[in-house]
């Protein structure tokens, strides 16, 4: 058994992290962070992910997974990026954040509301250098949100090679071809590397 620790308050993405991963690396236990929330102030969603991890190994002494998304419009040159979840000021007001990016893109032609989805993992063991992976879904930005599904600007994201939005998805389709998704394929390896 080898147990990370997932550098995040939100109880439902360990679980989620722990259904993902453990089908892939047999004996992996993702257990929750409860230690103090760490600044985030990097420049970078990889600066943002490497802090995360940072503080979970110093305050647990385990190996540490974190990740920091976001999306990214070619138009505003990557922004929001990491700046995402508190586009419109307030951290993780997700209908604000969401109508203000409409707002900016609304005189914006289709042709250029290209997008992408960004996710960063970053896994620290004690004492080694870190691994870290990105995942990256293409897409471009609706001119209204639809969609029940999803959270955040998945209601505005059109990813390539689908008519709906990501909120339109059914969650298990999500699961299989979002940032997120990509971006823990890509880490499994190192992870396989600890059991």
């Amino acid at each position: 058994m080898v147990r990370v620790v997932l550098a995040t308050h939100n109880a439902h993405k360990a679980r989620e992290f722990q259904e993902i991963l453990g089908r892939e690396v047999p004996g992996l236990e993702i257990v929750a962070y409860d230690g103090p929330e760490p600044v985030e102030d990097g420049v970078s969603f990889e600066e943002n992910a490497l802090i995360k991890a940072r503080a979970a190994v110093e305050h647990t002494g385990l190996p540490a997974l974190a990740d920091d998304s976001g999306i990214c419009v070619d138009v505003m040159g990557g922004a929001p990026g990491i700046f995402s979840a508190r586009w419109a000021g307030l951290h993780g007001d997700a209908e604000a954040n969401l109508r203000l990016l409409l707002d900016q893109l609304a005189d914006i032609p289709d042709a250029d509301r290209g997008a992408h989805f960004a996710a960063t993992l970053a896994l620290l063991v004690p004492g080694g250098e870190p691994t870290v992976v990105q995942g990256v879904w293409p897409g471009r930005i609706a001119h209204e949100p639809r969609g029940e599904n999803g959270h955040g600007y998945d209601p505005i994201f059109l990813p390539d090679g689908r008519e709906g939005t990501a909120a339109e998805l059914a969650p298990e389709a999500k699961n299989a071809e979002s940032h997120r998704a990509r971006a823990l394929a890509a880490i499994v390896p190192a992870l396989r590397a600890l059991a």
